[in-house]
């Protein structure tokens, strides 16, 4: 009796599970989730300590993280104090955040994407004619050699 009959054997699925994991497209995907969260975070603190600030001196001093209103009528110094005395608030100010948080974000993978198709076009034009176009310029030109016109859609 051998080894390898001890073993327990590997289900199939194990197989078509390493196959789906290992396949580019997956590992990429992967790969731009880390680098999206940890973007996430840059983003969050430009927005929260970079243009928040700013935006705030351009309007009067406003700190938007604390542009809220109370909704049971009491009045709160700031919203870490509501939110400690479990007070309902509209965050009016936590929203503006978020949207500033998605142009940013939104405009960062504009940039990004805009880059990377500008790569992939000098890519495919530094890569010259595919071997079907070769073979078709080719086959056209024997054409033209014999007389044989091409065909009325080629025009």
């Amino acid at each position: 009796m051998s080894v390898t009959s001890l073993l327990p054997r590997t289900p199939s699925w194990l197989s078509e599970f390493r196959g789906f994991i290992m396949r580019g497209n997956v590992v990429d995907l992967a790969v731009g989730i880390i680098i999206g969260a940890a973007f996430t975070g840059v983003v969050n603190s430009l927005v929260k300590d970079v243009f928040n600030p700013l935006l705030g001196l351009a309007v009067g001093g406003i700190d938007f993280s604390n542009v809220f209103w109370a909704l049971n009528g009491q009045h709160y110094a700031n919203l870490a104090d509501a939110q400690r005395a479990a007070a309902p608030t509209l965050n009016l100010g936590l929203f503006i955040n978020a949207i500033i948080n998605f142009l940013i974000v939104g405009f960062a993978i504009f940039w990004v994407v805009k880059a990377l198709t500008r790569l992939h076009v000098r890519e495919d034009a530094a890569a010259g004619p595919s071997k079907t176009e070769v073979l078709l310029t080719e086959i056209r030109d024997i054409l033209l050699e014999r007389g044989t016109p091409p065909h009325p859609a080629q025009e």
